[in-house]
């Protein structure tokens, strides 16, 4: 059974970091892309970042090049998403998912398994 499990949300205040994981079971994280995205209230689910089982290749919204880092440890089949710089505008219910292959893209068509979604609140 295919499962993904966020965690690592919280409140933290602007200028903070935090590390979102997204633990996957039931299948294998090397053998597929993973994506991160996120939903704040009242607005569309968007696209924040994207790593690719291929070659590893990474894609971020504009919004957080710089400021966010993608990675995979295969061995505990987990992707993570290092958040820092945070700003109120990062607000928002964050999810990953896996992305069918092939491609880079933030299209929630081309994503067939989502998790739960974590909560991060960026407030002083």
């Amino acid at each position: 059974q295919v499962q993904l499990v966020e965690s690592g949300g919280g409140l933290v205040q602007p200028g903070g970091s935090l590390r979102l994981s997204c633990a996957a079971s039931g299948f294998t994280v090397a053998y597929y892309g993973i994506g991160w995205f996120r939903q704040a209230p009242g607005k569309e689910r968007e696209g924040v970042s994207l790593i690719s089982h291929t070659d590893g290749s990474t894609i971020y919204a504009d919004s957080v090049k710089g400021r966010f880092t993608i990675s995979r440890d295969n061995a505990k089949n987990t992707v993570y998403l290092q958040m820092n710089g945070l700003k109120p505008e990062d607000t928002a219910v964050y999810y990953c998912a896996r992305r069918v292959p092939y491609g880079l893209d933030f299209s929630p068509y081309n994503y067939d398994y989502w998790g739960q979604g974590t909560q991060v609140t960026v407030s002083s």
